[in-house]
């Protein structure tokens, strides 16, 4: 049985000081849940968040690293540095990566690679835009973005990974794919990793669903035989993600 993982990916907010805080409002809210829950935070606040929740179960990730170990890349962060200041889990191709700082496919393969060669648990996101829906070509555009990250990963790597589809068109929009839409490509993915694999790995590997889930609707998403959780945005910034964290 696959333990859900629900992790919130806080995106460009929340400074040192108002990461605390935040933590200080959710960690009571979610105590006691079954689920996995990882905070995905910006590398500022790795540190303070580690702290702020420390015994509580809540793990801490970073929302992107550099492919590089060390050098002269000014403004990038390295999985070591992350795993130094604690972190466990890390977001790779997000829509907002893909889309404002023009990371290829090639680029994330690379940084997955990384994450998984020092250790961290790549949360590697996946999805497609409203005109490829339009043009039913969302299976084969999922299938091509995660052929090409998955390149040299191991079927021992893969089943410790998790797989985040987030249709770009319901993130922040507060359009969600239906429960249907979103457990038809969430059973696509782990159909592509048997295929890729086997399907000992495609029963263990957690796939997420992410796009505008709050907390009306997380139950009925997660509640999919082939939805393990969510990857979840601007409710995670909320005393909202209690609910969706423990449903």
């Amino acid at each position: 049985m696959r333990k859900k993982i629900i992790a919130g990916n806080w995106k460009m907010n929340m400074t040192p000081t108002e990461a605390k805080a935040l933590c200080e409002t959710l960690v009571p809210l979610i105590k006691g849940t079954k689920n996995e829950v990882v905070f995905c935070v910006p590398a500022v606040d790795v540190t303070t968040v580690v702290k702020a929740v420390k015994g509580s179960g809540i793990k801490v990730g970073g929302e992107n690293i550099y492919f590089e170990d060390k050098g002269a890349f000014t403004g990038e962060t390295s999985a070591d540095m992350l795993l130094d200041a604690g972190a466990k889990y890390v977001i790779l191709g997000h829509s907002e990566r893909r889309e404002y700082f023009k990371e290829t496919d090639a680029d994330i393969n690379k940084k997955v690679l990384k994450a998984l060669e020092k250790g961290l648990t790549p949360i590697l996101c996946c999805g497609e835009s409203l005109e490829q829906r339009e043009q039913g070509i969302t299976i084969d555009w999922i299938r091509m973005q995660l052929k090409i990250a998955l390149q040299g990963v191991s079927a021992e790597q893969a089943k410790g990974m998790v797989i985040a589809y987030e249709p770009i068109w319901a993130i922040g929009t507060g359009k969600t794919a239906t429960t249907a839409q979103a457990e038809e490509v969430c059973k696509a993915i782990r159909l592509l990793i048997q295929e890729l694999y086997d399907r000992k790995t495609a029963n263990a590997i957690r796939i997420q669903y992410g796009g505008s889930v709050n907390a009306k609707n997380a139950a009925e998403l997660f509640a999919e035989p082939d939805i393990d959780g969510g990857l979840v945005g601007g409710a995670s910034l909320k005393a909202d993600f209690g609910t969706v964290a423990t449903a």
